[in-house]
């Protein structure tokens, strides 16, 4: 099993600037990617951010040129920085480990933690 805790989320005003850190924790073998996902309200679970184990990154459209995606192999964490943050922004950000163990694929996500930007 795999436990991740995010944090780091709060309120900014538009334009502003946040980092969320995610604490991996458990099994940690078979890991082919780490990635950053968003929910806002009423609107389905895009991701926004992913590195893989290699450490190339890729990033939604929406967000290339304003988040980076960072990960620490040591310390077991998985970061997002997030600049020129705009209201649209504004969601529950989960992180997510894509791990493969004895054959079966397994995705596991965290609890989240919002993020607000305000206008």
């Amino acid at each position: 099993q795999v436990q991740l805790v995010e944090s780091g989320g709060g309120l900014v005003q538009a334009g502003g600037s946040l980092r969320l850190s995610c604490a991996v924790s458990g099994i940690i073998v078979g890991i082919r990617a780490m990635r950053w996902g968003r929910q806002a309200p009423g609107k389905e679970r895009e991701l926004v951010a992913t590195i893989t184990h290699g450490g190339t990154t890729t990033y939604a459209d929406s967000v290339k040129g304003r988040f980076t995606v960072s990960k620490d192999d040591a310390k077991h964490t998985i970061d997002l920085q997030m600049n020129s943050l705009k209201p649209e922004d504004t969601a529950v950000y989960y992180c997510n480990v894509d791990q493969l163990m004895a054959g079966l694929n397994y995705d596991h996500w965290g609890q989240g933690t919002q993020v607000t930007v305000s206008s």
